[in-house]
């Protein structure tokens, strides 16, 4: 698959892939016999788990340090946990924030509905 393909495929620009590359965010790419980039599923895999790890706030730094770990082998599945683990629980308190947001903007909303209702703005 070309890079435009999976540009297209991921919504990630082609500047991108190859800059993930350049810093190991997904590993190597394979190659035509003409050196052209010629990604296999398992490329795009790792294209799929950037896009992923990324979405979730990984950073970058991150990210290539678990791509490495993951290419030295089973032996570095602890520390990929770990890492991972780490991930997660920054995720839960990012979540536990919007969730509080959440709240307050269907509390204010609520406020606004009563006040088109009965022409007067009450905060409760």
């Amino acid at each position: 698959m070309t890079i435009s393909e999976v540009s297209k495929r991921y919504g990630i620009s082609q500047d991108t892939l190859r800059y993930y590359e350049r810093i190991g965010v997904i590993p190597p790419v394979h190659r035509s016999e003409s050196g052209v980039r010629d990604y296999t599923e398992e490329d795009c895999g790792w294209v799929e788990l950037a896009g992923c790890m990324r979405g979730a706030g990984l950073p970058l730094l991150a990210l290539a340090e678990y791509v490495r770990l993951s290419q030295k082998g089973d032996e570095t599945i602890p520390e990929r946990r770990k890492l991972l683990i780490k991930q997660k629980e920054q995720l839960s308190v990012q979540l536990k924030a919007i969730q509080n947001t959440m709240e307050r903007l269907e509390y204010k909303i609520s406020c606004y509905d009563r006040a088109m209702e009965t022409g007067r703005l009450v905060w409760d």
